[in-house]
């Protein structure tokens, strides 16, 4: 199961025109010295939480990269997702045992830069012959901070919607719909109770993180301010809730009370028509054997196109120093972002334009093709320190609402009440 289902309650400034610049910081307690690994090349230690089906496509770059370098070795360790960021935290709260680069969420790069753990990344960058043009917009914009850069994308991950084409074509339904109205036509279309098929089954938990916040911004409303202030309850996302509990008490065609991971069950099942979720899902389904399509997600909202989406960047804490490892991460991000082709075939979109525009990521199956499509009206959460504890009870709330015990309005409103409580 990949790291992002696994997930539970996780979660703009100019894009750099100009090579990227990396500041070393200072903090004599907690620095490891450089040593050679048993090979005689210099030592990284990389970390990523990629504890899922996408491991061994990171470990596959991990290998060939040591394989290729004459100067460097990365020694790759892959933490449990559900740890991961707890042991993010032990490491660099103490400074023992922390990695030299590891992969960090953009959405939590606001927290742990204002925690001042992490060190830009402009100079490192630069000095490999990384430039911010090198990616796609969106992380590099939300990564920037203070005019300084403070991740390197891998990819960006926004979800798209899985449909089951042989249920499509019994239903006699040509295309995947791309509007509300189409969505809502086609999921009562491909609801027959008595089969114990539906055409969209409701979610109740994960992957909400992705379909409500797409949803609200598709309404045109932002669970946060300019501020950074919560608006959870806004009427943008009052409605937003309100549309996805209807599907399932109004239009039924979602079954009640989904338990976590059901629409994926009865996905499998080939019992449910579409379902939206993030690209980690296509190895899953590939060994399934499912006649399965992908599409962008419908703009189920009333205002414009929007998708949330996450994105994997690497990062290098505050407390690394020795310029022969910086010399040796920048060597390795490099290399990553001229072939990370190999990440692209775990399901991923890759944030490298390099790879995005070659024959061989054009080559590959519609999912890669219809996530890079995506991109550009792609959001991620909204760069405020501890969103992810401000949104704690959100997704308690929402889970309720689709429970049917609760008013969407009543829900948001506490939700929004806890979330002001959060500093």
């Amino acid at each position: 199961m990949s790291m992002w289902r696994q997930v539970r309650g996780i979660a703009a400034a100019t894009i750099l025109g100009t090579s990227l610049v990396l500041a070393g910081c200072s903090s004599k307690s907690t620095e490891k010295t450089a040593s050679p690994s048993a090979s005689g090349k210099q030592e990284i230690t990389f970390w990523t939480p990629f504890s899922g089906a996408d491991g061994p496509f990171m470990k596959k770059i991990v290998d060939a990269y040591n394989k290729e370098s004459d100067k460097y070795n990365v020694k790759f360790q892959i933490i449990p997702n559900g740890e991961y960021y707890k042991q993010v935290d032990l490491a660099l709260s103490t400074g023992k045992k922390r990695p030299d680069v590891m992969i960090m969420h953009v959405d939590q790069i606001p927290t742990y830069q204002k925690k001042d753990q992490l060190q830009p990344m402009d100079d490192i960058a630069s000095k490999a012959g990384i430039k911010a043009s090198d990616f796609v917009e969106a992380p590099v914009k939300y990564e920037t901070i203070d005019g300084k850069l403070y991740g390197v994308p891998l990819d960006v991950h926004p979800m798209v919607m899985y449909y089951n084409k042989d249920l499509f074509k019994a239903a006699g339904i040509e295309k995947a719909p791309t509007t509300r109205e189409e969505f809502v036509a086609a999921a009562k279309k491909l609801t027959d109770k008595d089969k114990g098929q539906w055409g969209f089954v409701m979610p109740t938990l994960w992957p909400q993180q992705f379909i409500f916040p797409s949803v609200v911004a598709q309404n045109g409303g932002k669970l946060a301010d300019e501020q950074g202030k919560p608006t959870l309850n806004s009427p943008e996302a009052v409605e937003a809730l309100t549309f996805l509990k209807s599907l399932v008490y109004d239009a039924k065609v979602s079954p009640e009370k989904v338990a976590q991971d059901g629409e994926v069950t009865l996905f499998l099942q080939g019992k449910n028509a579409m379902q939206l979720n993030g690209p980690w899902m296509k190895d899953q389904f590939d060994k399934a054997k499912i006649n399965y399509g992908v599409a962008e997600v419908p703009q189920l909202g009333t205002k414009q196109k929007a998708v949330q989406a996450g994105s994997h960047n690497f990062v290098v804490p505050k407390d690394v120093k020795d310029a022969k490892v910086l010399e040796g991460v920048g060597d390795f991000l490099k290399y990553v972002a001229g072939h990370s082709i190999d990440w692209a075939q775990s399901g991923q979109a890759v944030a490298s334009k390099q790879v995005l525009a070659s024959p061989e990521f054009q080559s590959l199956t519609q999912q890669q093709t219809t996530v890079a499509k995506e991109f550009d009206y792609a959001i991620f959460n909204p760069p405020v320190v501890n969103w992810g504890a401000m949104t704690g009870d959100l997704y308690k709330e929402i889970n309720l609402v689709l429970l049917g015990q609760k008013d969407a309005k009543k829900a948001l409103d506490e939700a929004q009440e806890k979330a002001l409580q959060v500093k």
